[in-house]
Order: structure tokens, then sequence, then C-alpha cells
């Protein structure tokens, strides 16, 4: 079941939500563990290397998910008209900052003109550089957005485990098992 339906999520979804979230978590204790680097330090120049690799593959999956989800039914939410929208815009708000982060991140990398290389693989070209205190702007906004985006990933976590425990809904067992079969809503 690759595919979603209006009652479960497919595979390919599934393993594009892990997938993003294993990356967003690695890449924030990643980022914040780089802040700490010492000059002299043997990560200091291969921290961010790794970070901005990983940014990278990250953006161009998300990209991939969101065509995805545009193109794939979403599952029947479940909980009441308020837990709905709020879930609906919730997940447009991750999206959101998601892509924030992102974007500022490729513009700290990319403020002196070069290019991103992806783990030697290939490179992403410095589109946008030598803007006024660019580096210095996007380091601010990449800082506050990768803290908005995991308390808000925090929050949506709690919410998966309240409708599983608290409301004994469906929604986190049909987010890790594509092969589960929902009961009738």
């Amino acid at each position: 079941m690759w595919r979603n339906t209006r009652m479960r999520w497919g595979v390919v979804s599934v393993f594009l939500h892990w997938l993003s979230a294993l990356a967003i978590i690695g890449l924030f204790a990643l980022g914040w563990w780089m802040t700490g680097l010492g000059y002299y330090d043997s990560w200091y120049n291969l921290g961010p290397w790794v970070h901005r690799s990983i940014g990278i593959l990250l953006l161009a999956g998300t990209v991939a998910r969101i065509i995805w989800r545009l193109v794939q039914p979403t599952p029947a939410g479940e909980g009441s008209r308020f837990e709905q929208l709020a879930a609906h815009l919730g997940h447009i708000a991750l999206y959101a900052i998601l892509l924030l982060v992102m974007g500022s991140g490729y513009l700290i990398s990319t403020a002196n003109g070069r290019s991103i290389s992806v783990f030697g693989w290939f490179d992403v070209p410095a589109l946008v550089h030598g803007l006024p205190n660019q580096a210095s702007i996007a380091g601010d906004i990449h800082w506050y957005s990768a803290l908005a985006l995991i308390i808000l990933a925090a929050g949506h976590a709690l919410a998966a485990f309240k409708h599983h425990w608290i409301n004994k809904h469906d929604t986190l067992i049909r987010m890790i098992n594509p092969w589960y079969r929902p009961r009738q809503m």
C-alpha cells in the first residue's frame, strides 16, 4: 500500500513523515551542539558540512512530501471539529516553519556567494547572496524558527499521544503502521 486512502496513510507518506521527524530532531541537536564548538575542535568544519548536507536533503524531501500530500487523498481526521481544524492549521504551520528554517539556513550558507556541497555528491548554487547582513539576519531567523519548529513538533507529538492514550483514536497507529486496518469512522 504505497498510496494514501481516505482511511489510512500509505507507505510513502509514513516513510517521509518519520524520515523528516528524525532529520529535524537530528539537525536541531547537531545545530545546537555546533554552537559550542571551538575553532580547534575536529567537528568545527565537519559539523556544519553535515548539517548543511542533511538540511538540503530534508528540503528536497519536504518539497516531495508537500507535492505527494497535494496529489494524494488525506485520511479522515479523528476528534471534534475544533481538533480537526487545529490539526490542519498545525500541519500548515509545521510545513511553513520548516520551510522558513531551511530557507534561512540556505541564506546563511550562501551569504558568501559559495555553493553548498551536499556530501560531495552535488552542489546547490548560491542564487541569493551578498545582501546586507545576510548571514547575521538569516542566522537569527534560522535559530528562532528552529526553536519554534521544535516546540510545535513537540506539541504535534503530544497531541498524537493524547489522541492515542486518552481518546483511544487510531491516529498514531495509522502513522506508524501503513498496513493497519483502522476501525470504521
